[in-house]
């Protein structure tokens, strides 16, 4: 990853070639560059970095990124290092921008002390906003993330499932969903477990990116009519559309315009295997002459799955022209 470090004083240069020994970064001096700009060095750092670290002032950092903060989902981690190289301060993105891990990084490079004032942190709360972090997850709700932290920094019980029960109950949460005052809820599902919506209480859902979608179709099929369908089926079966982790296919269909719009659509990987791939495994599901005929395999979407190291939780579909396989990773 590489950081934008903004410096105004030498004192300020020098601290950036200590980072500079560690950290990869771009470096936007206004003692070495004499077309620095501050309103345009501005705009750039905040649309072009994950992470950014300005030597200065906490007024001159505020003052910078202030026109283009968005969310917390979306914004880059913000440190303010001072000139003195006192402090390093944690500012914007905390925990989804990585801000806070940033600032404890930098501190012990810099031997400075560590300014993190977000309250999870300075309690030793694991904020749900960090789980999603750590494990791959999907907020499915900004203000309900922010809502289960303040029950948390307020000692309140909050509940924590994991449908899958791959994360263990974390410190300051309860396994126990009596009396609860909140409740994070793990799953890839599309709506909420019925026994959780009865406890009348903040549920914040994250969600597990782990399904794959193995899709077979004719040449040339409609990408909206594909597109439409998939979402039919992924209702019917109650899984989010936020889960989708890849669409696996033949290589013969992989400039399938309809199955790379959909991939674009998921915003997921895409996964390709050949025929020879393919005929490994087929002669576990059942094919079509017609399909070995038309592309040398007898199968697509379930082979394809399975190859992407799925196990299969609904069996191919044939839908109109094009079959669809759902896995599970």
């Amino acid at each position: 990853m590489k950081y934008a470090v903004v410096t105004f004083t030498q004192k300020g240069d020098r601290i950036a070639e200590i980072l500079a020994t560690s950290l990869n970064i771009d470096l936007y001096s206004k003692k070495k560059h004499s077309n620095f700009d501050f309103a345009l060095v501005s705009k750039k750092i905040m649309e072009n970095y994950r992470g950014i670290i300005f030597i200065s002032s906490t007024g001159i950092a505020v003052r910078s990124i202030a026109p283009y903060i968005k969310s917390k989902d979306l914004d880059p981690a913000v440190l303010v290092i001072d000139n003195s190289c006192n402090y390093v301060i944690s500012l914007l993105s905390g925990h989804l921008g990585g801000a806070n891990e940033l600032a404890l990084e930098v501190s012990k490079l810099l031997d400075a002390k560590p300014i993190i004032t977000t309250a999870t942190d300075n309690l030793g709360i694991y904020a749900p906003d960090l789980i999603a972090k750590d494990y791959g997850l999907i907020i499915d709700d900004l203000k309900k993330a922010k809502d289960i932290s303040a029950l948390l920094v307020e000692g309140k019980k909050v509940g924590f499932l994991d449908e899958k029960r791959i994360i263990q109950t974390p410190t300051g949460y309860s396994s126990s969903l009596e009396n609860i005052s909140g409740v994070v809820y793990i799953s890839s599902n599309d709506s909420i477990n019925d026994k959780l919506e009865a406890h009348n209480v903040p549920i914040l859902k994250l969600i597990r990116k782990n399904i794959v979608l193995g899709i077979g179709c004719r040449k040339n099929f409609s990408q909206d009519k594909m597109k439409q369908t998939i979402i039919k089926m992924l209702k019917q079966y109650n899984i989010d559309i936020r889960a989708i982790n890849s669409i696996a296919t033949v290589n013969v269909k992989k400039d399938e315009l309809a199955i790379k719009s959909l991939v674009d659509y998921f915003k997921c990987q895409f996964k390709i295997f050949t025929i020879d791939d393919i005929k490994k495994v087929q002669h576990k599901f059942s094919g079509s002459d017609f399909v070995e005929k038309t592309i040398g395999a007898r199968a697509v979407c379930e082979p394809c799955v399975e190859l992407s190291g799925a196990h299969i939780i609904i069996n191919k579909m044939k839908l109109d022209g094009m079959t669809l396989c759902i896995g599970e990773v």
